[in-house]
Protein backbone atom coordinates (compact mmCIF):
# COMPACT_ATOMS: atom_id res chain seq x y z
CA UNK A 1 0.00 0.00 0.00
CA UNK A 2 1.03 3.10 -0.78
CA UNK A 3 1.58 5.46 1.89
CA UNK A 4 1.41 9.41 1.06
CA UNK A 5 1.73 12.70 3.91
CA UNK A 6 1.17 15.88 2.73
CA UNK A 7 2.34 18.67 4.92
CA UNK A 8 1.71 22.43 5.06
CA UNK A 9 1.37 25.14 7.61
CA UNK A 10 -1.96 25.02 9.12
CA UNK A 11 -3.34 21.24 7.87
CA UNK A 12 -6.76 23.58 7.37
CA UNK A 13 -7.08 24.18 3.63
CA UNK A 14 -4.86 22.77 0.61
CA UNK A 15 -3.10 19.82 1.99
CA UNK A 16 -6.53 18.44 4.07
CA UNK A 17 -7.60 19.13 0.14
CA UNK A 18 -5.10 17.14 -1.13
CA UNK A 19 -5.83 13.85 1.10
CA UNK A 20 -9.41 14.51 -0.03
CA UNK A 21 -8.63 13.89 -3.44
CA UNK A 22 -5.87 11.62 -3.35
CA UNK A 23 -8.02 9.41 -1.39
CA UNK A 24 -10.98 9.97 -4.02
CA UNK A 25 -8.65 8.74 -7.03
CA UNK A 26 -7.54 5.76 -5.05
CA UNK A 27 -9.16 4.38 -1.36
CA UNK A 28 -6.41 1.81 -1.50
CA UNK A 29 -3.97 4.79 -0.49
CA UNK A 30 -2.83 5.29 2.94
CA UNK A 31 -3.00 9.04 3.15
CA UNK A 32 -2.14 11.92 5.93
CA UNK A 33 -2.17 15.45 6.47
CA UNK A 34 -0.32 17.46 9.23
CA UNK A 35 0.77 20.78 9.54
CA UNK A 36 4.31 22.35 11.33
CA UNK A 37 1.83 24.34 13.00
CA UNK A 38 -1.93 23.15 12.73
CA UNK A 39 -4.61 25.36 13.07
CA UNK A 40 -7.05 25.01 15.39
CA UNK A 41 -10.16 23.45 12.65
CA UNK A 42 -10.21 22.81 9.19
CA UNK A 43 -11.21 25.48 7.26
CA UNK A 44 -15.65 26.05 6.72
CA UNK A 45 -14.57 27.15 3.06
CA UNK A 46 -12.45 24.13 2.48
CA UNK A 47 -15.01 21.76 3.47
CA UNK A 48 -17.50 23.69 1.51
CA UNK A 49 -15.65 23.56 -1.83
CA UNK A 50 -15.05 20.23 -1.20
CA UNK A 51 -18.49 19.57 -1.04
CA UNK A 52 -19.53 21.48 -4.31
CA UNK A 53 -17.18 18.48 -5.84
CA UNK A 54 -18.53 15.46 -3.96
CA UNK A 55 -15.66 15.12 -1.52
CA UNK A 56 -16.76 15.40 2.40
CA UNK A 57 -13.45 16.67 4.65
CA UNK A 58 -15.29 17.75 7.55
CA UNK A 59 -14.56 14.94 9.95
CA UNK A 60 -10.90 15.94 9.13
CA UNK A 61 -8.66 17.78 11.57
CA UNK A 62 -5.63 19.40 11.70
CA UNK A 63 -2.54 17.34 12.91
CA UNK A 64 1.34 18.67 13.89
CA UNK A 65 3.26 16.72 11.46
CA UNK A 66 5.56 15.47 14.53
CA UNK A 67 3.61 12.89 15.25
CA UNK A 68 4.15 11.04 12.03
CA UNK A 69 8.22 11.63 12.06
CA UNK A 70 9.25 8.02 12.98
CA UNK A 71 6.92 6.54 10.63
CA UNK A 72 7.77 5.89 6.70
CA UNK A 73 6.00 7.32 3.66
CA UNK A 74 6.25 6.73 0.38
CA UNK A 75 5.63 10.21 -0.74
CA UNK A 76 5.95 13.64 1.44
CA UNK A 77 4.40 15.89 -0.38
CA UNK A 78 4.60 20.30 1.21
CA UNK A 79 2.13 22.28 -0.84
CA UNK A 80 2.97 25.81 0.43
CA UNK A 81 6.95 27.29 0.75
CA UNK A 82 6.25 27.65 4.29
CA UNK A 83 6.64 24.04 5.12
CA UNK A 84 8.53 22.92 2.74
CA UNK A 85 11.35 25.51 4.17
CA UNK A 86 10.40 24.15 7.52
CA UNK A 87 9.65 20.48 6.62
CA UNK A 88 10.74 18.67 9.70
CA UNK A 89 13.83 15.64 9.45
CA UNK A 90 11.45 12.26 9.16
CA UNK A 91 13.44 9.92 11.25
CA UNK A 92 10.74 7.01 9.38
CA UNK A 93 12.33 5.85 5.69
CA UNK A 94 10.65 8.67 3.16
CA UNK A 95 11.43 7.02 -1.02
CA UNK A 96 10.70 10.75 -2.39
CA UNK A 97 9.82 14.33 -1.35
CA UNK A 98 8.04 16.44 -2.98
CA UNK A 99 7.06 19.71 -3.37
CA UNK A 100 3.60 20.83 -5.21
CA UNK A 101 3.04 24.15 -4.11
CA UNK A 102 -0.48 26.08 -4.00
CA UNK A 103 -1.59 29.76 -2.93
CA UNK A 104 -2.86 29.97 0.97
CA UNK A 105 -6.82 30.32 0.21
CA UNK A 106 -7.56 31.22 3.56
CA UNK A 107 -5.59 34.44 2.72
CA UNK A 108 -8.05 35.96 0.21
CA UNK A 109 -10.16 39.06 1.00
CA UNK A 110 -12.74 40.87 -0.58
CA UNK A 111 -16.32 39.64 -0.80
CA UNK A 112 -17.75 36.26 0.01
CA UNK A 113 -18.27 35.25 -3.62
CA UNK A 114 -14.59 36.46 -4.04
CA UNK A 115 -13.01 34.89 -1.06
CA UNK A 116 -15.27 31.40 -2.27
CA UNK A 117 -13.38 32.06 -5.76
CA UNK A 118 -10.06 31.72 -4.35
CA UNK A 119 -11.02 28.49 -2.59
CA UNK A 120 -12.48 27.02 -6.06
CA UNK A 121 -10.19 28.14 -7.78
CA UNK A 122 -7.46 26.64 -5.38
CA UNK A 123 -9.00 23.50 -4.94
CA UNK A 124 -9.50 23.14 -8.45
CA UNK A 125 -5.64 23.32 -9.02
CA UNK A 126 -5.01 21.28 -5.75
CA UNK A 127 -7.04 18.17 -7.56
CA UNK A 128 -5.45 18.88 -11.36
CA UNK A 129 -1.90 18.62 -9.81
CA UNK A 130 -2.42 15.86 -7.40
CA UNK A 131 -4.87 13.19 -10.35
CA UNK A 132 -1.13 14.65 -12.09
CA UNK A 133 1.10 13.01 -9.33
CA UNK A 134 -1.51 9.97 -8.86
CA UNK A 135 -1.13 8.98 -12.59
CA UNK A 136 2.32 9.40 -12.87
CA UNK A 137 3.78 8.43 -9.74
CA UNK A 138 1.31 5.85 -8.66
CA UNK A 139 -1.06 4.34 -11.46
CA UNK A 140 1.70 4.27 -14.27
CA UNK A 141 5.01 4.84 -11.53
CA UNK A 142 7.78 2.58 -10.35
CA UNK A 143 5.01 1.80 -7.10
CA UNK A 144 3.51 -1.34 -7.94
Amino acid sequence: MTRILVLCTGNSCRSQMAEGFLKSFDPNLDVQSAGTDPSAKIHPKAVQVMREVGIDISQGYPKKVDQFLNDSFDYVITVCDDARETCPVFLGKVKEQLHIGFEDPALATGSEEQILSVFRRVRDEIKEAFWEFYQTKIKNGAQK
